[in-house]
């Protein structure tokens, strides 16, 4: 079996076959030629894999989903121009007027908004609870729920889910769980191994690692079984949105990629842009060593906030002190990430304080950066929630995000000593 570190260097790529350029090209074009009436029919019939036009399909960015697949362990895939329009992406297909969906209360704001808000124009609603108690999860499940929506690691607390337990209730309810891994990622964690049916990522994050462009992906399991229980007709019956096809039928188990591909991406038009992806093929490449990086130094900051007299709690997983930390120990062997929060004794003010203070952190709304960054939550990302909807989220008033880069530990040290001392 290929190990995950030769994976994220070589999987989903070749030489290119015209030039022999070893690197994947960005094939910056929006068509592509037939060889002829029947080709071009084959393509469209879905009956021979090949390229049409770059709103569907790229081989940039086929490349990069292809990676993303091999290190998430799943059947297939689909790149999308960012993490929000691949959460729709993985249950548009799903999903239908009337429908809901069970989520996490421990979702990162904007998700929260998008279910709430944005959700309702399609006709979809959705159930928050605790996603700690399996029971509650169960209990919220009714006649019209078509699927399950966690984070792995939670944002903004870096709260993991036990994605063995939440599996088995999906299970259970023959439902799929649809798993968040940006925070984890699949070096972290592959929730397919915990009874995950789909994998989203906002490759923003840390699988690109850099900042430097937005993008996200889908990976499917292969393992649902989409006609089953007749719940699923975009997948198990007849597609009129794209000349009758039973995606299931004739595709099995990649019946999901495929319809994300010739109807969602079409449809919906999501999609990522070539350039986009040759950054996030680069970033990959040193995933292993970064978040290796990642969770030593999140580990040894979150050690010594835990003793600053300024601060009221860590809220890390990889601490002895954590209420989850065994969790953490069983479902991310590797390490619990490199996201954390931190609650001041000052509350509101000194949060907002800390956060001017800080030289070396960047403050901006991203996580999964090289370089350590910081936010307060409760006045930007998580602004429009209420304050009980930001207590259940991890979002206090007085909590304070850390996304912990891979600079020097004392480094990162050094700077939170001296914007705590200046309170």
């Amino acid at each position: 079996m290929t190990g995950f570190d030769t994976l994220q260097v070589h999987a989903g790529t070749e030489p290119d076959p015209a030039t022999g350029a070893r690197q994947v090209p960005i094939y910056q074009t929006t068509s592509y030629v037939f060889k002829d009436a029947d080709h071009a029919a084959r393509l469209f019939n879905l009956e021979e894999v090949g390229y049409i036009y770059s709103r569907l399909t790229n081989p940039t960015v086929g490349a990069l989903a292809n990676r993303i697949v091999a290190l998430e362990g799943g059947v297939g895939g689909v790149c999308t121009s960012s993490g929000h329009a691949a959460q729709i992406m993985a249950l548009y297909p799903l999903m239908s007027p009337g429908k809901n969906i069970v989520a996490s209360t421990r979702l990162y704001g904007g998700t929260y908004t998008q279910f709430t808000q944005v959700f309702k124009r399609f006709g979809w609603s959705c159930t928050f609870v605790d996603f700690d108690d399996p029971a509650a999860i169960e209990a919220a499940i009714d006649d019209d729920t078509r699927a399950i929506f966690c984070e792995s690691l939670a944002n903004p607390v870096g709260h993991p889910i036990d994605l063995d337990a939440v599996g088995k209730v999906a299970d259970k309810a023959g439902l799929p769980l649809v798993v968040d891994n940006t925070s984890a990622t699949p070096y972290l964690c592959r929730p397919i191994e915990h009874g995950a049916t789909l994998v989203v990522h906002s490759t923003t994050k840390y699988l690109t690692g850099n900042g430097t462009v937005t993008g996200g992906a889908i990976v499917d399991s292969g393992k649902f079984d989409w006609s089953a229980s007749g719940k699923f007709p975009s997948l198990s019956e007849p597609e009129p949105a794209y000349h009758g096809v039973n995606f299931h039928g004739a595709l099995g188990e990649m019946a999901f990629t495929f319809h994300s591909i010739a109807v969602g991406l079409r449809d919906l038009g999501m999609t990522m842009n070539p350039q986009a992806a040759h950054y996030t093929l680069m970033g990959i490449e040193t995933l292993s060593l970064r978040m290796r990086k990642h969770v030593e130094n999140a580990q040894a900051v979150a050690e010594w906030l835990e003793k600053h007299d300024k601060v009221a709690k860590v809220n890390y997983a990889g601490l002895a002190s954590s209420p989850v930390h065994d969790r953490g120990k069983r479902i991310f062997p590797r390490g619990t990430g490199g996201l954390f929060t931190v609650e001041l004794k000052g509350g509101y003010e000194d949060c907002v304080k800390l956060v001017g203070n800080l030289k070396l952190f960047s403050h901006v709304a991203n996580l999964g950066d090289t370089r350590s960054l910081v936010i307060h939550s409760a006045s930007t990302t998580h602004r429009q929630l209420t304050d009980e909807q930001r207590e259940a989220a991890g979002a206090s008033n007085n909590v304070v995000r850390l996304s912990i880069g891979i600079e020097d530990a004392d480094d990162i040290i050094a700077d939170l000593d001296q914007a705590l001392a200046a309170l």
